[in-house]
């Protein structure tokens, strides 16, 4: 995608594996296993951090103390207290930093978030969220993805909480089981979320990366890279006066306002704009680096999305309601 991107160019790669190497030569970028060293001798305009989450801060960090602005995978960090601390960092050099949650940059999502802020759904009630899916065996060979700081929580949930936050609203405050009853790692397999927005609104979310399914955002909207695309619906709205599906971008609602459950529901496609999350992605991270447009999602917003997924992970180790704010106390 860089290449194809007449915006930007790759010139550094920094990496501790012998295969990226080979990666580096064949895209024509200068190759290092250190990154400082990189910053300090490309002098890049911009850097994109792809690293396991433990590693993101102090990446992040060195690109912040140089002054480049940098695009930090999802999710910003792998501790709130580490998240909180190169908040506090950005804030105060005032370099900007975007978090990598690209489904905000998907035409389906933004879309959503038009509509109900728009109040076409009235005011919205209701959230029903699913990622359900089965990652193969050989996945689990990298060890950090079996262990705290990993697991689909932080991997995967991630996106579906910061795409309802984006769409709905601030979580408040979160219940869940969670179970690793299939794979036995130390980190879950499987959860089931409640929640309870700062709007009043409630919702439910099913995960599990061991369950064979079409109900995910990855390959239901086709928008992922590395997947098919199945048509499907991963999230559920319903309001007052009308209901949504996405990625379907189909809007139900009564044929008159007077309408009740007794009453048929006429059905509305919404017609997307055809754009693709990722490359949506890349040339607002260049506007980015050009002071073109502030980051879509900034370290707090990233740190809050954080939050609201380790107070998911508390509330399923402590059988108990755990509020955002107590995180961030």
């Amino acid at each position: 995608m860089l290449r194809a991107n007449p915006r930007v160019e790759l010139v550094g790669i920094a990496d501790v594996s012998e295969a990226a190497k080979s990666v580096a030569d064949e895209l024509g970028a200068r190759f290092f296993t250190d990154m400082r060293e990189m910053l300090d001798r490309m002098e890049p305009d911009g850097a994109i951090i792809a690293l396991p989450n433990a590693l993101h801060v102090e990446a992040a960090l060195a690109c912040v103390e140089r002054n480049v602005p940098c695009m930090v995978e999802k999710p910003i960090a792998d501790s709130l207290e580490a998240a909180m601390r190169l908040v506090t960092e950005v804030e105060k050099a005032g370099v900007p930093v975007l978090i990598g949650h690209h489904r905000r940059h998907s035409p389906d999502i933004a879309k959503a978030r038009q509509i109900v802020r728009d109040g076409a759904l009235g005011r919205l009630v209701a959230v029903n969220a699913m990622w359900l899916t089965d990652k193969p065996t050989p996945y689990f060979d990298v060890a950090w993805r079996r262990r705290p700081g990993g697991g689909p929580l932080l991997i995967n949930l991630i996106h579906d909480i910061d795409c309802l936050r984006f769409i709905c609203g601030d979580i408040n405050e979160v219940m869940a089981f969670t179970s690793n009853a299939i794979r036995s790692f130390e980190v879950e397999d499987t959860a089931s979320v409640s929640v309870r927005f700062a709007s009043g609104a409630l919702g439910t979310l099913l995960m599990s990366d061991a369950a064979v399914s079409p109900f995910n955002w990855d390959t239901a909207a086709g928008q992922a890279l590395y997947f098919p695309h199945q048509p499907e619906n991963s999230y559920h709205l319903a309001g007052t006066k009308a209901a949504l599906s996405i990625p379907g971008m189909d809007i139900w609602r009564h044929e008159s306002e007077a309408g009740h459950w007794q009453h048929p529901l006429v059905r509305q496609h919404v017609t997307l704009d055809g754009s693709r999350a990722y490359e949506n992605q890349l040339n607002h991270f260049a506007d980015v680096i050009e002071g073109k447009a502030e980051p879509l999602i900034s370290a707090r917003d990233g740190a809050m999305t954080l939050a609201t997924v380790l107070a998911i992970a508390q509330a399923g180790r402590e059988h108990r309601t755990v509020t955002v704010a107590e995180m961030l106390a």
